[in-house]
């Protein structure tokens, strides 16, 4: 019960702070309904049952410089074996803000190809047409083909969010590679996806 009511402070100090629930969402890597639930909880209203989620704690990973390179490495690994039943390569890598950053500017530079930044809108609602950017600060998708990097997939709208609008580009997403896969699907929009850690319930 200890970890649930970290994580409710955690979701409270979060709110406290500014964060919406689609941000304190990717900041737990948890779902949006997770969060409301917490939210909910905290202020000790009525009690629904929680949702069939997990939360992920990467920070041991986080922290740490070397760790980060180690497991861009790992990935890597994934993206190339990909890539090359595909026949396919890679010519930029696209962090989704903010947690997919730091592994996607290592595997970028482990690949040899650029790195480009895709900022989510932060709604917590996310209707036709507010979805979020690809950064004029990085690299071009434009017409190339492109490795998406996050750390977590929940429910796989952000991924989604993504292909399409790397697909609107001209852009040619070849694979999503990921830490965790909380979804537990092989593709998202016909590419496929590819994690460490893939989580199963059996309920």
């Amino acid at each position: 019960m200890k970890d649930i009511e970290d994580l409710i402070q955690k979701a409270v100090e979060l709110q406290s702070n500014g964060l919406t629930t689609a941000q304190i969402a990717d900041e737990l890597n948890v779902s949006r309904e997770t969060v409301i639930w917490l939210l909910t909880r905290s202020k000790k209203e009525e009690i629904t049952p929680a949702p069939k989620d997990i939360s992920v704690n990467w920070n041991s990973i986080g922290k740490s410089a070397k760790r980060l390179h180690d497991v861009s490495l790992a990935l890597c690994d994934m993206v190339l074996e990909t890539l090359e039943k595909t026949d396919a390569e890679v010519d930029v890598v696209v962090g989704i803000a903010s947690n997919g950053i730091p592994l996607a500017s290592m595997i970028a530079y482990e690949l040899g190809a650029d790195l480009a930044i895709y900022h989510r809108k932060g709604q917590d609602i996310v209707k036709a047409g507010h979805r979020g950017t690809i950064s004029r600060n990085f690299g071009s998708v434009a017409g190339k083909n492109c490795v998406i990097v996050d750390d977590v997939i929940t429910t796989g709208s952000t991924s989604m969010e993504v292909i399409e609008q790397l697909r609107e580009m001209d852009a040619k997403p070849r694979v999503v590679v990921v830490l965790v896969d909380k979804k537990g699907v092989d593709t998202i929009y016909n590419v496929p996806i590819q994690s460490l850690v893939r989580i199963a319930r059996l309920d």
